[in-house]
């Protein structure tokens, strides 16, 4: 079983002790921890997003997307990306986990922009498998419509915790 030590402080306020200390700690009480995870640290570089525009890219077998992606915040300048995609299951003015160039996501995926479909790739709107939140991915996380946009998705989704396999 695997058990995030952030539900645990929600079950117990004010319990302080570091993931460690709770896994020995329930060795002591007779569990086997097999391990502690530390999950969200390999993920850096991606932010929300909007959608700004949608081109369907007919010449292809398999239904591609080339689109506009702003990011912007107060402390973040504005800018626009252009991406390639193919997934299908989001449209103009939706809000986007978006990786930009030079993101890193788990497995020691590098994000870069290059050529591909005939048109530039900068960066990648991502899915819930890519970011690790998922085994499976169903198309594009799209996230609420009052989301923020420039901010880390990371610290949004809280995707950092410690996890431990009991």
């Amino acid at each position: 079983m695997r058990v995030p030590v952030s539900w645990l402080r929600t079950l117990v306020p004010g319990l302080t002790a570091t993931a460690d200390e709770l896994a020995a700690a329930l060795v002591r009480a007779g569990l086997e921890v097999e391990q502690v995870h530390r999950v969200g640290d390999d993920v850096s570089g991606v932010l929300t997003g909007v959608v700004l525009d949608v081109e369907e890219l007919t010449e292809f077998k398999k239904p591609i997307r080339y689109c506009h992606v702003a990011l912007s915040s107060p402390a973040r300048p504005a800018s626009t990306h252009e991406v390639v995609c193919g997934a299908t299951n989001f449209v103009a003015g939706d809000r986007i986990a978006f990786a930009t160039p030079g993101a890193v996501l788990p497995g020691d995926v590098r994000i870069a922009t290059r050529q591909t479909y005939g048109r530039t790739s900068d960066g990648m709107i991502c899915s819930a498998a890519e970011l690790g939140l998922s085994d499976e991915a169903d198309g594009i996380l799209v996230l609420p419509a009052d989301t923020p946009l420039g901010v880390d998705v990371v610290a949004l989704l809280a995707l950092r915790d410690e996890v431990l396999d009991i």
